[in-house]
């Protein structure tokens, strides 16, 4: 084999056929496929008596049969094939669906391991469509088998022997980017017993050794490209900016920052002052006060004489923060403008002269800000609110409409600081963990369905008080099985007018509405219009309604804990109680304890702890265009040492050679290349 970029279609036993099959999975070479790592493991080493399972379990189970095999068809499109097997303790009874051929597989007298899950009773124990293989050939039983994310026209079989003949034809070619100091200061084992134990593990200790050594290398070769960009962007310059009397701003606000709205302002404005450009992310809950911390950065830039852009995800939004912000800074001499792309084609050319002539000092936006012709006299702040929302293309497309501009991110998603370093990869990180004072607690119930009617009656009454509610739908399946979410999602909204609430006024949003028609159906909501909202998670990021105070959520087990708190965050917002119900019938006490923590507290922080316990960190990856590589192997959770190791490790290496220029450091920093190349943020 010649080396790990050989296309797929030439590895042994695979083909143009299973190549097609395996591409939708992202492998298409080689090295593609020995690094799609399980996604989990089962360990079948250990045989039981059929007396020793208990119900509920899966599990092997070494048994002979003891009749012939009897087939029936039941139905059309339904075949049974039922068998007895016994062993020295009990007797266990064999079901298969739809697998006739099986009769003659299975020889009376021949003694077979089986691997399934156990059912039945005590005196009855059953199994349906076990795995099972004569005993001593331990393909699929007696070993600890990988189970791989798949797709159509992929089994776990199929994987198995792919990425078997994918090994064993890079056994000799498969580089080690560690250096042996590296590899034993921190006692790693070689990379080519790591790929060989993480897919096939001799044992469950064989299996830890090597998810260690790849968790710390994946880690490490993150944590170099973070300094890196780090390096790289220290080297910037921007406009400096010179310390100003911010006094006049504080006096025109109508309330006194918190202590950790103070802290997120000094740590801006230090950085705005530093010869190089500012590049901070802006995290807390929701209603912590962000918009506050952007507006003094404006401020403070407007009076340096620098332009500041604000951009926002929706059209919405965008007027919000206009709305809020422009009174304020206004009455301060800083020239406000909102640019959005349903702006008629003269207005937007008189802000675009405006903006390119230095008459504006702080425009907001949407993406229209980046828009071919918008030119910027003297930028020097760019705000993105909502950052998850955003890809690295759109902020740095903002940022390129200026020299080395100072960069502000906002996000309202709470995540422990440690994992924002990482998912923000080079920004610095400012953390709003105080609310400000008289902000609503949100009070949160978790109910089962029969409680609709007393919900429908509770929604009935606050709206009769002249107030309003949101009603959230689950996203359903995934991308292509979108328009079912939104026939149930409408079919949903045509049932509550028509049978529960007939004299209500009802709006409905969906994610496949164009961005025109569900900007006005919530513009509609927010002007009092609508007393009912029902929505997908389209609203997770949206307008500001205060008098929106119940946010009703519909099997509520379907969402992660941080999507409920953003989602519960949309109420809350004005002077009135509040109140946030979580419909679920599922009695799983991982659902119940999830749930649990949603009624407990509404510390956004907290309930991320959670969330990150329950789910892992790949939600957070997986929801954002970060520009960062993906994690394979690494949990962000349960390998913070790990993580602290690798840094240390890495920062150790480029204080020793800052170029990665050292013959034994060359792979390192090709690898880290490619990898944040192939994620959007390169290092060239």
């Amino acid at each position: 084999m010649g080396d790990l970029h050989t296309d797929i279609r030439f590895v042994k036993g695979i083909g143009e056929v299973r190549a097609k099959s395996l591409a939708k999975l992202g492998i298409t070479d080689l090295g593609s496929l020995i690094s799609y790592f399980p996604r989990d493991w089962e360990d079948r080493t250990e045989v039981r008596t059929i007396d020793g399972l208990t119900i509920g379990e899966t599990a092997c189970v070494r048994a002979m049969v003891a009749a012939p095999p009897v087939a029936s068809h039941i139905r059309r499109g339904m075949d049974l094939l039922k068998v007895k097997v016994v062993d020295d303790t009990s007797a266990l009874y064999l079901t298969f669906f739809n697998q006739s051929y099986l009769k003659s597989a299975l020889e009376v007298g021949q003694q077979y391991v089986f691997y399934g899950k156990a059912e039945g009773t005590l005196l009855r124990k059953q199994m349906s469509n076990p795995l099972f293989e004569k005993e001593g050939a331990h393909q699929i039983t007696g070993r600890i088998m990988p189970i791989y994310p798949l797709t159509a026209g992929i089994s776990q079989n199929t994987m198995h022997r792919a990425v078997r003949q994918g090994l064993d034809a890079c056994e000799a070619i498969l580089p080690d980017v560690l250096p042996d100091e590296i590899r034993l200061n921190y006692q790693l084992c070689h990379i080519g017993y790591a790929y060989e134990n993480i897919h096939f593990p001799e044992s469950t200790e064989a299996l830890a050794v090597a998810r260690r050594r790849l968790t710390f290398e994946e880690l490490f070769l993150l944590c170099t490209g973070l300094q890196l960009l780090r390096r790289r962007r220290s080297g910037l310059r921007s406009r400096p900016c010179h310390p100003v009397d911010m006094s006049p701003f504080y006096r025109a606000l109508p309330f006194s920052l918190t202590g950790a709205q103070q802290r997120a302002v000094d740590e801006a404005i230090s950085d705005m002052c530093a010869r190089r450009p500012m590049n901070r992310l802006c995290q807390g809950d929701v209603g912590s006060g962000k918009t506050m911390v952007a507006a003094a950065c404006i401020y403070f830039a407007a009076q340096n004489g620098c332009q500041a852009a604000l951009m926002a995800p929706t059209e919405l939004l965008a007027q919000q923060h206009y709305h809020s912000l422009a009174p304020l800074l206004e009455q301060l001499g800083v020239r406000c403008a909102l640019l959005t792309g349903s702006l008629t084609p003269k207005t937007k050319k008189s802000i675009h002269q405006q903006l390119a002539a230095g008459e504006i000092d702080f425009v907001v936006g949407t993406q229209a800000l980046i828009a071919k012709g918008v030119e910027f006299a003297a930028l020097g702040l760019v705000v993105a609110d909502e950052q998850h929302r955003f890809g690295v293309a759109q902020r740095s497309a903002l940022s390129a409409k200026a020299e080395n501009p100072h960069i502000l991110v906002m996000s309202a998603t709470p995540i422990p600081r440690t994992l924002a370093l990482i998912i923000y990869g080079d920004l610095d990180v400012s953390v709003i963990d105080e609310l400000p004072p008289g902000r609503q607690t949100v009070d949160t119930f978790a109910v089962p369905d029969s409680y609709h009617p007393r919900v429908y009656n509770f929604i009935r009454k606050h709206v009769a008080a002249g107030r309003q509610a949101y009603i959230v739908c689950p996203l359903v399946g995934s991308a292509d099985t979108i328009p079912n979410e939104k026939k149930a999602v409408t079919d949903y909204t045509a049932r509550l007018q028509q049978e529960v609430f007939p004299d209500l006024r009802v709006g409905c949003v969906h994610g496949k509405m164009k961005a025109t028609e569900k900007e006005k159906v919530m513009a509609a909501f927010a002007a009092g219009a609508l007393d009912l909202l029902v929505s997908t998670t389209v609203i997770e990021v949206g307008v500001d309604v205060p008098n929106a105070v119940i946010m009703v959520i519909e099997n509520a087990e379907q969402f992660g804990l941080s999507q409920l708190h953003q989602l519960r965050g949309r109420v809350g917002r004005g002077q009135h109680k509040s109140y946030c119900i979580l419909f679920s019938d599922v009695k799983n006490e991982a659902t119940r304890n999830r749930l649990k923590a949603m009624t407990s507290t509404n510390d956004g922080f907290k309930i991320a702890q959670e969330d990150l316990k329950a789910r892992g960190p790949g939600d957070f990856f997986g929801q954002r265009q970060h520009g960062l590589p993906s994690l394979k192997v690494a949990d962000l959770q349960c390998d913070l040492e790990l993580m602290h190791q690798a840094r240390r490790a890495a920062d150790d290496m480029l204080a020793a050679d800052p170029d990665l220029a050292f013959p034994e450091h060359r792979a390192i920093a090709e690898k880290v290349r490619a990898l944040f190349a192939a994620a959007g943020d390169g290092l060239n």
